[in-house]
């Protein structure tokens, strides 16, 4: 039924709960699982010139981390994983993400790291799931 799962994560508890779902569905499947960081830097910081060297290498390290621990859990469990970073508006790059490729199913957490934990259901996330004609599976941890 699925062939590929894509699973936005930003290494929050939320998004871990996402991978943990994602695999666990992707195993009966055999499906590839697509773990993506978004390099969100705001409007503001994204001119070039505007981001500080050192904030871009942090930026990186952290979603190369938050995608190897994800990728690693994957393949630990016989899981095809694929990894992206992208640099934009987290919901858009992920509908663009979709929209290139042939996803089956979005896993994603109901809240990222943007501290809103008051809110049911994360900006991010309620976007995707009015941008998106594909599934949405809502994981919390």
């Amino acid at each position: 039924m699925y062939n590929d799962i894509l699973v936005p994560t930003d290494g929050s508890e939320s998004s871990t709960a996402a991978v943990n779902q994602a695999i666990a569905i992707a195993e009966p499947h055999g499906a590839t699982v697509h773990f993506l960081h978004v390099i969100d830097v705001g409007t503001e910081m994204s001119a070039p010139g505007n981001v500080a060297p050192e904030l871009t290498k942090t930026l990186e390290q952290e979603a190369s981390d938050v995608l190897g621990r994800a990728e690693a859990q994957a393949e630990d469990a016989g899981i095809t994983a694929e990894r992206t970073v992208l640099e934009g508006t987290p919901h858009e790059a992920i509908v663009g993400y979709c929209d290139d490729r042939t996803i089956d199913l979005v896993v994603m957490g109901a809240s990222g790291r943007s501290g809103l934990k008051d809110h049911l259901l994360g900006s991010t996330t309620d976007r995707i799931i009015r941008s998106v004609d594909i599934s949405v599976l809502i994981a919390r941890p």
